[in-house]
């Protein structure tokens, strides 16, 4: 705990500049304490699997083990905590695609105070029902975040509430940023620290707080490709609209990004890549299968994002930044993540209709350990060649060479086969 005159005592020492800096840093160390007795401490996981895919040493920071799911209770609860006892009395009103959502309700619960919560009416149920069982009053309104958002402001001017935004405010942002205090005791000198970006806010309080205690950090953001709302702003010079959001990783689709966090991006960010879905997919599942942690889309976008650092050699921490996911959703991530990763291979190969073909098809399958899976053999589908059967198999295999050996073998065999995986 800091001293109460902390500030005005480095105030003498030092000058204009290192003063404010020194301020800034205080603001998100009191945020911590405000936070203490909140919080989960998401202690730091040494990924060997990540590492070993990418020639760094890894470590991931699961906020997907907060209290409520994600890392969006650091700054809704700082922000709420901060309200004046008249403000708290008049409630608060929040935009979210769920997480924030959840925060919100979870720190309304805990300070005794009303909140609406606007979503959009596709999100999630898992994020829905959480957001209720802390008993916020529940509005679904709009396809996306930024109709979502809009409803919000409309009836925060006719309630008088208090709007807490998902990401483009000061006091939220300085929540999320205790998140680089935490890594930076158990890893003090990084040399990357990558962060999912949706609207800024995570991303704006923890590169501009880790810069403030280890300057030498690069501080890198992950968008998804079909939500890439930082990276346009950046390229505009200012924040702009994005005419449509395409992506699974919900909790990032956000076309525009905040007018703050847009200033502190420029500011303390030092890159922003993308990754695909496919990607997303690919590393959900090994996350899974090898950590036995489950990340929602949106919060494995760092993750995601390491395989494109043209890095080798350097000490990487990767914010898992969420893990409310349902159930329905969890099931296609592993089932595309494993063809993704070539652990499923689903090909259509053309047969003489005569018999043995079959089983000539299942002997080179056999010898090269293929696992089939499902198969289907149509007689009636192959309208072109006559004579000719259509049969469609999925194998289990062992990866992408592997899938290679039994394309070459079929080749061989006089089967020439169509890949029917999903197209990359």
């Amino acid at each position: 705990m800091l001293p109460a005159n902390f500030y005005f005592k480095v105030t003498k020492k030092m000058g204009e500049t290192e003063n404010l800096k020194y301020h800034q840093l205080y603001n998100y160390i009191e945020a911590r304490e405000r936070l203490d007795t909140v919080i989960n401490k998401t202690k730091l996981i040494q990924s060997s699997v990540f590492s070993e895919e990418t020639g760094n040493e890894v470590y991931i920071k699961p906020e997907n083990l907060q209290r409520t799911g994600s890392f969006k209770i650091r700054g809704a609860y700082n922000k709420m905590a901060k309200l004046s006892d008249t403000e708290k009395l008049r409630g608060v009103i929040a935009s979210s695609a769920g997480n924030h959502a959840q925060g919100v309700a979870f720190a309304a619960q805990k300070l005794g105070v009303k909140a609406v919560i606007v979503m959009p009416k596709y999100t999630p149920l898992i994020k829905v029902e959480a957001t209720k069982k802390y008993g916020a009053e529940l509005v679904l309104e709009g396809e996306v975040y930024d109709e979502a958002y809009e409803k919000a402001l409309e009836l925060q001017k006719e309630q008088g509430y208090t709007f807490v935004h998902p990401f483009d405010d000061e006091d939220v942002i300085e929540g999320q940023g205790t998140i680089a205090l935490e890594l930076l005791e158990e890893v003090p000198e990084p040399d990357i620290i990558l962060v999912p970006l949706g609207g800024g806010g995570l991303i704006s309080g923890i590169a501009s707080a880790a810069k403030l205690k280890s300057p030498l950090v690069k501080v890198i953001g992950v968008e998804p490709q079909g939500a890439a709302s930082a990276k346009a702003a950046l390229k505009a010079g200012k924040p702009v609209e994005l005419s449509e959001c395409i992506t699974i990783a919900d909790g990032t689709a956000v076309k525009k990004i905040g007018d703050i966090t847009y200033e502190y991006i420029k500011k303390y960010v030092d890159d922003i890549i993308t990754v695909s879905d496919y990607e997303l997919m690919e590393s959900f599942l090994l996350l899974a299968e090898t950590h036995k942690v489950i990340g929602e889309n949106a919060g494995i976008l760092a993750l995601a994002g390491i395989k494109k650092l043209k890095v080798k050699d350097k000490k990487i921490v990767s914010i898992l930044s969420g893990g409310n996911i349902d159930v329905l959703t969890i099931s296609s991530m592993i089932g595309k993540g494993l063809v993704e990763r070539g652990r499923i291979f689903t090909f259509a190969v053309d047969l003489p209709d005569k018999p043995g073909e079959l089983l000539n098809v299942s002997r080179v399958l056999t010898e090269l350990n293929a696992n089939v899976i499902k198969l289907d053999h149509n007689q009636f589908k192959n309208l072109d060649r006559f004579h000719d059967v259509e049969l469609v198999v999925t194998v289990e295999t062992y990866g992408h060479e592997h899938i290679e050996l039994i394309t070459r073998k079929m080749l061989e065999k006089g089967y020439v086969i169509n890949c029917l995986n999903i197209d990359k």
